[in-house]
């Protein structure tokens, strides 16, 4: 129901008004004042001794940021530049912090978005409630660390802001929580570096992002194949906004049997996926959804992986801005 409030303008949400808007009033105080602390130096931000590039957005819910933040770091592999990824770690509850991860940290301990970035890009990625733990572990290996989320972050400085925005969706009835799905208001935008639109037409300004789907692949065998060969399939996506993974499902000329959405970052046991499986003859789910489910897969689930293609020539000038921030700073690993 949030959601259709936030971003269809159900009429519930002028029932709910009376109590939503003085909360939303008392969210955008606080959230304020605390972003004013920092910047008048109240509250004293963390500033690293190489580039931090903090990709985030000012909504609530799935934009699209995990495959910007995969791709920021693959480019920059690509031309060299060593990367290191922080995160919160939402969804993910370690014994101790910050938490580097390893080929063995699980899900239940980092998150799922964590582990999915460090599997497809080899970077080291280090979670901490407090990103400046993070970062500190970091900062003398590599030359630029990429902050996965972490807009609102004050605490932690920054020389590069990105924010993704839903091109569908976008900031729906405008309001700030728990009225709208606003963070921070859209007057925000105006300060940051680089907007992303993620789908659809973007607007003047904004740097055209779309989702690639791969082949399908096999969480057991590991064998890839067109979508178009599983038929019968039962579809499941536990992200932000799941009508986007299975419209895209869709669009490869899948047609589900039955469509399950889940909360995002929630985790799974073999008995739930199992028995939703047997709703037909394959199961498909996201990549982050099968990060979290690894351990007990069955031969007939499938990920689709995506990835992100940024429009050129903004997408060229967001990685040369980058480059001159790093050579402003010096190479830490030289």
């Amino acid at each position: 129901m949030i959601e259709k409030i936030w971003f269809e303008r159900h009429p519930a949400g002028w029932a709910l008004a009376p109590v939503f808007w003085p909360l939303s009033k008392v969210f955008g105080w606080l959230s304020q004042s605390r972003r004013r602390a920092y910047q008048n130096g109240k509250k004293q931000a963390y500033r690293a001794s190489v580039p931090v590039v903090v990709v985030g957005n000012i909504t609530a819910g799935g934009n699209g940021k995990t495959p910007v933040v995969i791709w920021l770091v693959e480019q920059l592999q690509a031309q060299g530049v060593k990367v290191g990824v922080v995160s919160r770690g939402y969804g993910g509850k370690s014994a101790h912090y910050p938490l580097r991860l390893t080929g063995q940290t699980t899900t239940a301990e980092a998150g799922d978005e964590p582990v999915l970035i460090a599997r497809r890009t080899g970077a080291p990625v280090v979670v901490a409630p407090k990103r400046a733990e993070a970062v500190k572990m970091l900062e003398n290996e590599v030359d630029v660390i990429v902050t996965d989320d972490g807009l609102q972050h004050y605490a932690l400085d920054r020389d590069i802001e990105i924010v993704v925005i839903d091109g569908k969706r976008r900031f729906g009835n405008a309001m700030l929580i728990p009225m709208g799905p606003l963070r921070e208001s859209c007057a925000r935008l105006q300060e940051v570096d680089f907007l992303i639109c993620n789908g659809e037409d973007a607007q003047a300004g904004e740097i055209s992002m779309q989702l690639e789907p791969g082949l399908m692949v096999n969480l057991v065998t590991g064998e890839h194949r067109p979508a178009a060969c599983l038929q019968d399939v039962v579809a499941m996506a536990g992200i932000g906004h799941p009508p986007r993974f299975f419209a895209t499902l869709n669009a490869l000329g899948l047609t589900p049997v039955h469509c399950q959405s889940f909360p995002d970052h929630q985790p799974y046991t073999a008995e739930t996926l199992t028995e939703l499986a047997s709703l037909g003859q394959h199961l498909v789910m996201t990549e982050k959804d099968a990060v979290k489910c690894q351990e007990f897969a069955q031969p007939n689930w499938w990920y689709l992986p995506v990835g992100a293609r940024l429009s050129e020539p903004e997408s060229t000038e967001l990685l040369n801005k980058i480059k001159k921030v790093k050579e402003e700073y010096g190479s830490s690993s030289a």
